[in-house]
């Protein structure tokens, strides 16, 4: 049975993020996947990571919960809004303080390579904007979406990292998000 993680990063508890999570975990649970959703905007914990790297700051219960939570998964989905072309502050910070080395990356001796500790597990991003979807990825370049797939899930060993963008977010009818929803669940149930 496949252990699904979804992260809700957007900072608003009550948004469309909430809702696209809420109908993932539907079609996930469909199919038969153990689901378990944390919503970023309920967790207490300091977004800033204080030291770097020089001095390891320990995480509070919360963040300690999660680390256990991506550890036991095979799947992670992160669903969040693209803000500024990348994404809210609460996720940077979240991913600042949780994917650490030692957890998800370590160094080698004497090389310039990383080792990849989150290897066997694979993700799902679902993202909203208020941009065209093309116009994000064409004439933006898509700097949000490469920095969470390529510069820190795979940089970490998740592979495959599979995107799902929906756009025009601030124009779109009631039947737009619905469609929009009716995805998210049939990717929950394909358990992608």
């Amino acid at each position: 049975m496949k252990k699904i993680l979804i992260i809700n990063g957007n900072p608003e508890k009550d948004s469309f993020s909430t809702a696209l999570s809420e109908r993932y975990e539907i079609g996930a649970k469909k199919a038969g996947a153990t689901c378990n959703t944390i919503h970023l905007s309920e967790l207490k914990f300091d977004p800033i990571l204080r030291h770097g790297y020089n001095t390891r700051t320990e995480l509070e219960p919360d963040l300690m919960a999660v680390v256990y939570e991506i550890e036991s998964s095979d799947h992670l989905v992160f669903i969040y809004p693209c803000w500024w072309s990348t994404f809210p502050a609460l996720l940077k910070g979240f991913i600042d303080r949780v994917f650490l080395p030692g957890f998800t990356f370590d160094t080698k001796p004497d090389s310039y390579k990383y080792k990849k500790l989150l290897k066997g597990k694979t993700a799902r991003l679902i993202v909203t904007m208020d941009a065209p979807t093309w116009y994000y990825r064409l004439i933006n370049g898509s700097p949000g979406l490469k920095a969470m797939k390529k510069c820190t899930l795979e940089f970490c060993g998740v592979k495959p990292v599979k995107v799902t963008t929906f756009g025009l977010m601030k124009t779109s009818s009631t039947d737009q998000r619905e469609k929009m929803l009716q995805k998210a669940e049939q990717l929950g149930h394909l358990l992608k």
